[in-house]
């Protein structure tokens, strides 16, 4: 009997590794609470956009990757996108923006 009871707890501590071990990021995939962190940081960034009169928000798209802030879009000046840079970088938890929007 306790030769199944040792092999049992081993099983159970190998799920529990296993399962923690998937839930860790990596070089092209996010964690889960990188995930939810992007996430966020998106929402808090498409916010503050909306919030600034002197941006358009729909002109504005935003994701976010580890950190790392993507604006892509048309604007139309190149203040609007130099702006929308400075508002994004202004967030908590932003690593980098990276501004890909195009001037019409």
């Amino acid at each position: 009997m306790s030769h199944l009871n040792l092999i049992l707890r081993l099983l159970i501590s190998l799920v529990f590794v296993v399962s923690v071990a998937s839930c860790a990021g990596g070089k092209t995939y996010e964690s889960t609470g990188e995930y939810f962190d992007d996430v966020a940081i998106t929402s808090k960034v498409q916010t503050s956009i909306l919030g600034d009169a002197k941006l358009k928000f729909f002109q504005i798209d935003v994701t976010t990757y580890k950190g790392i802030v993507q604006l892509s879009g048309f604007v139309d000046t190149p203040l609007i996108s130099t702006r929308a840079a400075e508002v994004a970088r202004t967030i908590k938890g932003v690593k980098m923006v990276n501004n890909s929007l195009i001037v019409k």
